[in-house]
């Protein structure tokens, strides 16, 4: 990774993620700059007008309290009045014990922060929305703060430093938004770049002290966000967040957990201060509206706009149906009941319609798909009906004469997508809210043709899931590249009117939802190639400049790893322990992360410790302590297979590391006086085949093998690469009284050494070994040494001399590694378990020098990571397309992919393709040619699927084999996938478990081959390249990328 030159690139965006930067810390003499505080400055004082919006003042609040996070010293807010009291927002709760006849309660008031006396002396910031703030207007009036290029504008602000902004005040910096959110967001802005986190309470990271505070005097205009509606859904929140609401609030009026006021003052004020708008709260056992008759209320006062999930149509819970009303969720059958249902929303939301966005349609019972047996058509023709209807009541209810400036939305989720593919009429002013597969890959976004529509289009996202495959809502899995090229495809389709994701329990998905919402809030400054610099700005806010290159660096190898499979689906069969190195090399990444992420943790101060803990530290541990769960699952299972004494000692083994994970969830429960306690309760390791959670965590299936007796065929054999099979002795991996296992081959361009292991199975406590080779050039790591049930195993390395090697030896010259000890059980010549030989092919060819460049096969393969291919040509057709690289990205390294991502499909002749160049030694053979595609879908419908073209030539032909179209994804029928799709968002691509990205081709000769490869649309990712000749042999992450000739070093 580039990340060192990353860090001067970012050194701007210290504490301003992506932000214009106008705090500094140092004055400079040359500085056009106007001092905010500073030890001889006293408390500064922010002003703002009576007659703004409560949750502006509110916000102004939150900053003089940020200065003394930064500085020690709060600084004072007035509203320019003597004697002023707080605040306050007026409201009249709804009668929560009646949720049928809308009916409210006695008036109550949410408080403001105090006032403090009117100080224009100290004056140092004047914050307002235009039209609701008398001293801004009045600013506006004169000429003295320019807004002309944010009036009208969706959320848009402007800060400038204005002399003699009040009587009394030499100067002082004025924040000016277009609307409420645009002046909260110019005042979290400040508090941001003074050194103040968004995470500063949901990830405990500490403020950046500093006395000297300065601001430049030049006007800064921040237009529109590139997204409208920017938001989260806190969802399936049982274990995690639901047991730390309840451990700290209790149980609401109704006896559901304590998801009050409280804590939705805390999750809002983390979204504004995140830039975001908009909240789909918490859904399985709680009733956002009648939990605590609050909470509605305070989000609006507070300016967030409040939705509903894709399963709450009109601004009602889920539960609340079935709790209060009588009769099926069914509109077919009871349809003036849930109309009266639908009603009383947009009754009880009236008063806060300002900040609603209301969901429309309706799904079954339970985030399930309509019941009762209805056809598509029949369902159709009824939701038609139903959102007629739904329009009709929030006319008569909101009490407006059209709903063109009231936002609508109506999720396409699972099924509902096919109602659209069918025929379903949406009304043009609901935004279609396109849906992921959960597994945040977009199934589907706006044709060429929908791009117009007054609703616009919009994308809801996972982060968490709940669901098949399997679950995922333990600790972050999010690789941020991805979600970087899936939502600017969706941007480059104007799916731009609102950006939902599901973040489950909130923590610990600190990362990807920073992230996210600074995609959305500006996709053009955070493009698609900015993950790296986003991680590094990201790094200096939270920890600061010194470690950030290393922190960044921590941070998306970790991306890499978790996402290539989910926790809950990693297993004992994951990672091969036999084949390609696999499971050791994968065990030595996470080692190597965790040990990179404690030593920073480490070095770090202790104030700034838990952050690092919670954000970092977890998550790389925790990964390590799975991935070693399971790896040393496997190697059990291998290892009682060759009933090795070993067996047991891994056992062992897998038992401390489960205590080490629960060892684990304990500090975090006792970090910080337990202020997170409960908040990682979720199970994640033993899934049972089931896509639902465990209650428990639980090892996986372990064999102890008999340590009183000796194996049959003595005290010490062997097991070798690429085999479960052991000798001497007879098992189903070999030939019955077999004595020879074959080693994969070895040549000058593959891999550098084979193993084999020489082992116990047997209860002498040493025996002695040794071991011969028939080829001098054959170097064994050791030739001699004692294992025992005392004792340790060995694992050889068997290497070839290159230099050494005869050149007139044939092509293919077998080695044999004879091993004996004198601890055999019985009479060799008796009891017939000869001495075991270990077999090594070595191949001696050579490339032929008229190669200058590409891969060259071994092992019977050829592997290459997609982004190293050897050319891009162009079509004679001109199109204006080319290939972008993804860095970073996917499971192994990166991907490659058409570009621009708002490209309609290309035809064979317009694509350019990717060049692959190769030599093969195989001849007279099938090559099958798989492509690992990132798992996307068909996003552009089913009736304009994924496609790519490929084809595979001698090199020298005169004309290339006429490439053969793939179609990688199929159709979704119904609620149901695509065929495979399943085992693609496990494997977090096409063409590992299945053979859908695999083509056939006809190798005749040995020689030089061109693989071409043409993607006919966006989002056909290639991240590798593994043409099998017939020596690949299974492995999860597939062979290692060959060797290149006259390419990289």
């Amino acid at each position: 990774m580039r990340i060192g030159l990353l860090l001067a690139a970012v050194a701007p965006l210290v504490n301003a993620l992506g932000q214009e930067q106008i705090i500094s810390f140092e004055r400079d003499a040359s500085d056009d700059l106007f001092q905010l505080a500073g030890p001889d400055r006293g408390a500064g004082q922010i002003l703002v007008s009576g007659d703004d919006y409560w949750g502006v003042i509110r916000a102004a609040g939150d900053l003089a309290v940020d200065f003394g996070r930064v500085t020690g010293t709060n600084f004072t807010l007035s509203n320019g009045k003597r004697h002023a009291k707080p605040a306050q927002f007026k409201f009249d709760p709804v009668n929560v014990k009646n949720n049928t006849d809308y009916s409210t309660t006695e008036p109550q008031i949410l408080e403001g922060p105090k006032y403090a006396e009117p100080d224009a002396k100290h004056t140092v910031i004047i914050a307002g929305t235009i039209g609701h703030s008398k001293v801004v207007d009045k600013l506006i009036r004169a000429g003295k703060v320019d807004v002309s290029d944010i009036e009208g504008e969706w959320e848009a602000f402007v800060t400038k430093v204005v002399k003699n902004p009040i009587p009394g005040c030499k100067e002082a910096l004025v924040i000016a938004g277009s609307m409420p959110r645009g002046t909260i967001y110019g005042i979290y802005d400040v508090s941001e770049q003074i050194g103040v986190s968004p995470w500063y309470f949901w990830a405990d990271v500490p403020a950046t002290k500093n006395e000297e505070i300065y601001v430049s005097r030049d006007q800064k205009t921040q237009g529109a966000p590139s997204v409208k509606f920017r938001g989260f859904f806190l969802n399936d929140e049982q274990p995690g967040l639901t047991n730390w609401v309840s451990s700290n609030w209790p149980n609401t009026w109704n006896g559901a957990a304590g998801y009050n006021h409280h804590f939705y003052a805390l999750v809002t004020e983390l979204l504004l201060r995140l830039r975001a708008n908009y909240l789909w709260p918490t859904v399985w056992a709680s009733m956002v509206y009648t939990d605590d008759p609050f909470n509605q209320p305070l989000l609006h006062a507070y300016e967030i706009v409040l939705g509903s999930s894709h399963t709450e149509p009109l601004m009602r819970a889920q539960n609340e149906f079935k709790k209060y009303y009588e009769g099926e969720w069914a509109y077919n059958l009871n349809n003036e009941t849930i109309d009266d249902y639908f009603r009383y929303g947009v009754q009880r939301a009236k008063p806060y319609a300002r900040n609603s966005l209301w969901t429309m349609g309706m799904r079954g019972t339970g985030d399930t798909a309509i019941e009762g047996g209805l056809g598509v058509d029949a369902i159709i023709e009824m939701l038609e009906t139903l959102v007629h209807n739904q329009q009709e009541i929030m006319t008569q209810g909101l009490g407006v004469d059209d709903l063109s400036d009231v936002p609508q939305s109506w999720c396409l989720y699972k099924e509902v997508q096919s109602y659209i593919e069918e025929g379903l009429q949406v009304p043009d002013d609901v935004t279609l809210l396109w849906a992921d597969d959960n597994w945040g890959n977009v199934r589907r976004l706006p044709q060429a043709n929908e791009t117009d529509r007054a609703g616009g289009a919009g994308v809801y996202y996972h982060f968490d899931y709940v669901g098949g495959p399997r679950d995922y809502k333990w600790i972050n899995t999010i690789q941020l590249s991805k979600t970087a090229e899936q939502m600017h495809l969706a941007y480059a389709r104007k799916a731009d009117r609102i950006w939902i994701v599901n973040v489950g329990d909130l923590k610990p998905l600190e990362i990807p939802i920073s992230h996210f919402f600074d995609l959305a809030y500006d996709a053009e400054r955070w493009g698609p190639d900015s993950t790296e610099e986003w991680v590094t700005a990201w790094a200096v806010r939270e920890f600061g400049t010194e470690h950030a290159d290393h922190l960044a660096s921590i941070v998306t190898r970790y991306g890499m790893y978790a996402a290539r499979r989910k926790y809950e689906l990693v297993d004992e069969r994951t990672y091969s322990v036999i084949n390609y190195n696999e499971a050791e090399a994968v065990l030595h990444e996470w080692k190597t992360l965790e040990k990179d992420a404690q030593r920073m943790h480490d070095a770090l101060p202790e104030a700034v410790q838990p952050a690092f803990f919670q954000m970092i530290l977890h998550p790389a541990r925790g990964g390590r302590i799975l991935h070693e769960i399971y790896i040393t699952s496997a190697k059990n299972k291998l290892y009682a297979l060759q009933k090795r004494n070993a067996a047991n000692h891994l056992i062992d083994r897998a038992r401390e590391l489960l205590d080490a994970d629960a060892d684990l969830t304990g500090e975090w429960d006792d970090m910080l006086d337990g202020k997170w306690i409960h908040m990682l309760d979720q199970t994640h390791i033993g899934y049972d085949s089931y896509w639902q959670q465990p209650m428990r965590n639980t090892l996986p299936p372990l064999t102890y093998v008999q340590e009183g007796l000796t194996a049959l065929a003595g005290n010490v054999r062997l097991g070798v690469e690429g085999s479960n099979a052991s000798i001497p002795g007879d098992d189903q991996f070999h030939e019955n009284s077999g004595k020879t296992l074959e080693l994969p081959p070895l040549d000058r361009y593959g891999a550098q050494a084979r193993w084999f292991d020489v082992f116990s199975s047997g209860t002498a406590p040493a025996c002695e070994w040794n071991a011969t080779v028939d080829k001098p050039w054959v170097k064994l790591s050791a030739r001699k040494g004692v294992v025992g049930a005392e004792g340790n195993d060995t694992r050889v390395w068997v290497s070839v001399d290159w230099d050494a090697v005869p050149e007139a030896e044939d092509e293919m010259v077998l080695a044999t590694i004879s091993v004996d000890t004198p601890c055999s059980k019985w009479d060799k010549s008796r009891y017939g378990y000869e001495d075991p030989l270990i077999e090594l092919p070595v191949h001696t060819r050579r490339v032929p020098k008229s190669f200058e460049q590409g891969f060259v096969e071994s092992d019977g393969y050829v592997a290459i990571e997609g982004v190293h291919y050897q050319a891009v040509v162009n079509s004679s057709d001109g199109a204006d397309a080319t290939y972008h690289t993804f860095r970073n990205y996917g499971r192994t390294l990166g991907g490659v992919g058409l570009w621009p991502p708002n490209l309609e499909k290309l035809s064979v002749d317009e694509a350019p393709y990717l060049q692959y160049d190769m030599h093969l030694f195989t001849n007279d053979t099938i090559a099958n040619v798989t492509l690992y595609l990132s798992p996307s879908q068909n996003y552009l419908g089913d009736d304009n699927p994924l496609e790519y073209a490929i084809s595979l030539s001698p090199a020298a032909a005169a004309e290339a084999e006429k490439p053969k179209v793939v179609r990688p994804v199929g159709p979704s029928i119904g609620a149901n996938s695509p065929e495979g799709w399943d085992a693609a968002v496990a494997d977090s691509a096409w063409g590992i478990s299945n053979d859908l990205t695999t083509t056939g081709f006809q190798v005749g000769q040995p020689g030089h081959y061109t693989l071409r490869v043409w993607c006919l649309l966006p989002s056909v990712i290639v991240q590798k390249v593994v043409v099998d000749l017939g020596g690949v042999r299974q492995s999860y992450l597939g062979p290692p990328e060959s060797y290149l000739v006259g390419g990289r070093d």
